[in-house]
């Protein structure tokens, strides 16, 4: 499963690729910080730290993180609600689409700290693709940067942890997907590039990554996908 780099591009090869969602397939940054500052300005709290946590994060976990005084879980199903009725500004990151369609259903999958029902809404409202075997916040008991998340999604797709590869814009689901023994293509789309470093390499957008087709599932003679990935 060697990697190289390219004159111009960041090339991997593996079976089956790994996506974070929210900065990743769909931009819905403008709703989220809406959400997080009126949420952090009714409690009291420093607005620039709850961003700063929260991106990669499950929405209960990062209220954990900031106020633990609170009730993480209602206080979640609360942020929600209010998600739910903010997705006319949720849009579809650009070359997504195509990119997912370069993919075979079996070869890629969602991973996000996002609820299902937000996480499906928030596909479905741009017209994306949701995958059968997509991994939620209901199906970890720990979220990103803890590497259950993106383990979880190899298993789903039955692929080793090594095999896959993943794409992510947070630093905290980087940190996550290395240590689940993966590699990760970051794209600068949520963080600066050199936010960024953790990653094996730094993709400006969706459509700098190139997928091309290498092998059926089960085909002894290699890796399913090659992938580019230029800066």
């Amino acid at each position: 499963m060697a990697d190289r780099e390219d004159d111009v591009a960041n090339v991997f090869e593996g079976d089956a690729i790994l996506f974070d969602m929210d900065g990743v397939l769909v931009d819905s940054t403008t709703g989220v910080v809406r959400i997080w500052r009126e949420w952090a300005e009714k409690h009291g709290l420093d607005v620039d730290r709850v961003l700063e946590v929260s991106h990669g994060r499950r929405v209960a976990e990062t209220i954990s993180l900031v106020a633990p005084e609170l009730d993480a879980a209602s206080e979640a199903r609360e942020y929600q609600r209010i998600e739910v009725e903010g997705l006319d500004g949720v849009l579809e990151i650009e070359g997504a689409r195509e990119l997912l369609a370069s993919l075979p259903p079996d070869g890629w999958t969602v991973v996000t700290s996002g609820t299902r029902f937000i996480a499906e809404k928030k596909l479905e409202h741009v017209g994306l693709p949701v995958p059968n075997r997509i991994v939620t916040a209901e199906d970890v008991e720990k979220g990103k940067p803890d590497p259950e998340a993106y383990l979880k999604g190899a298993e789903a797709l039955g692929v080793r942890p090594e095999a896959c590869l993943v794409v992510e814009d947070a630093p905290s689901g980087i940190r996550s997907a290395k240590a689940a023994g993966m590699r990760v293509i970051a794209v600068a789309t949520t963080h600066h590039p050199e936010d960024l470093t953790g990653a094996d390499a730094v993709a400006g957008s969706l459509t700098r990554i190139r997928v091309t087709p290498r092998s059926k599932p089960g085909d002894a003679n290699g890796p399913r996908f090659e992938v580019r990935a230029q800066d």
